[in-house]
């Protein structure tokens, strides 16, 4: 696949589109709750359904981008996002609500595989040369999708409360901000010519260890999308806080993200990876039970800025003990399908537990099973760790490239399928 090397803004542009719902979920959740006749559990099942339909395009389209072309498949999901959430936004019957969110999320699905697309294409001319400019790199192109889709939430959050009640004004945002990117479209490539490697379909390498980890990572995104889900209902209904107090932590929230997204990189490999995926994910847990159990303004900004320091560290080490496990990305793309459909079951599995037994026996719960599964991940993380890493061929008539730039190769295509919260 061929992409726009030297100007990777349009798919920059794409990823912030693409991942804005997954970020607005808690104020969309909690406008759908109060701004229309459904129960708390009914809102976060609409909500469920909507990051449902978006990881379906992603499974559906994953292999269809080079077919189609950037261009031809980023207008579609653009259409789609605009028409879905701005007829959600502008109705108050349930029903076309419902559908209007059904649509938009799969336009964000699809608009998510063109940006991991193009993203992942840019690997390929990286891997020819020793100095790459920033265009041309995957990873830092991963994280400026990153930083923006973080910045537009934070300033969402901080605006959004200010425009009245209502269930509209974060689905009118999602619809906004996708026909603000539409002009970008235009400098996408329409048809692509597809990547070629040397290596064949053998069997899947370190197959244990990939399936352990693909099977712990939907309940490692499930517990992170549970709250996530209801934590705006958390903030106002049990911390006694009003919506702008609320979307206040979250922005703040978000810039913590921003400095884990920063400090991930930075600290690269220095501790291994055992440990960032162990100690965060139980220091995670404890920030999940903090915040589901927070009552006063302290404890829930506490719980929620620090959990949202942690997750993208630990989500970058978990991709890249993924990427590590086959040089070629297939457990990458397993292990960050698997975390898709943990996120896309997250809000409405967190309004059934804070139905039946209230948030703080919820966020019990969730860092219980935060804590189970980060003894298998570490497990894998060690003994990944000791096994040498095999090495990947680009049909392009370059040597071998080394097991130590697969990280860069393996890991934006993949990051971009899980870092929705």
């Amino acid at each position: 696949m061929s992409a726009p090397h030297s100007r990777p803004w349009p798919l920059v542009a794409l990823f912030t589109a693409g991942y804005l719902a997954p970020y607005l979920l808690p104020t969309t959740v909690g406008r759908l709750d109060t701004g229309l006749p459904l129960t708390a559990t009914q809102a976060g099942a609409i909500g469920s359904a909507l990051l449902l339909s978006s990881a379906l395009a992603g499974f559906l389209l994953a292999s269809r981008v080079e077919r189609i072309g950037l261009r031809t498949l980023a207008r579609l999901g653009l259409a789609l996002a605009v028409l879905g959430y701005g007829s959600a936004a502008l109705t108050g019957a349930v029903p076309l609500v419902v559908a209007g969110a059904l649509a938009g999320g799969f336009g964000s699905g699809t608009v998510t595989a063109v940006a991991a697309g193009g993203i992942a294409a840019l690997q390929a001319p990286s891997a020819l040369t020793t100095a790459r400019s920033w265009g041309n790199d995957p990873q830092r192109v991963t994280t400026l999708g990153l930083l923006g889709v973080s910045a537009l939430a934070g300033a969402l959050y901080l605006t959004i409360p200010r425009l009245g009640p209502g269930h509209g004004q974060p689905l009118a945002a999602l619809a906004l901000t996708a026909l603000a990117v539409w002009p970008l479209t235009g400098r996408l490539p329409d048809r692509t010519a597809a990547a070629r490697t040397h290596a064949g379909h053998g069997r899947l390498p370190h197959l244990r260890h990939g399936l352990l980890l693909a099977a712990t990572m939907p309940c490692w995104s499930l517990a992170q999308n549970s709250l996530w889900g209801v934590s705006g209902r958390i903030g106002l209904g049990q911390a006694h806080l009003t919506e702008v107090s609320v979307g206040a932590v979250f922005a703040v929230a978000l810039g913590a993200g921003l400095v884990g997204v920063v400090g991930a990189g930075a600290l690269g490999p220095r501790l291994g990876r055992a440990v960032p995926i162990g100690a965060g994910t139980a220091l995670i847990a404890g920030c999940v039970a903090l915040s589901a159990s927070a009552t006063d303004l302290r404890s829930f900004a506490g719980g929620e800025i620090a959990w949202n320091l942690l997750y993208p560290v630990v989500l970058s080490y978990v991709i890249g003990l993924a990427a590590s496990l086959d040089p070629r990305g297939r457990w990458a793309v397993f292990v960050g399908s698997a975390s898709s459909l943990g996120t896309a079951a997250g809000p409405l599995t967190g309004s059934l537990l804070a139905a039946q037994a209230g948030f703080p026996a919820m966020g019990e719960v969730l860092a219980a099973g935060l804590l189970a599964v980060a003894v298998p991940m570490t497990v894998v993380a060690l003994r990944a760790g000791r096994q040498p890493l095999s090495v990947v061929e680009i049909q392009v008539g370059s040597p071998a490239m080394p097991a130590r730039d697969t990280y860069d190769t393996a890991y934006p295509n993949s990051y971009a399928s899980t870092s929705a919260r």
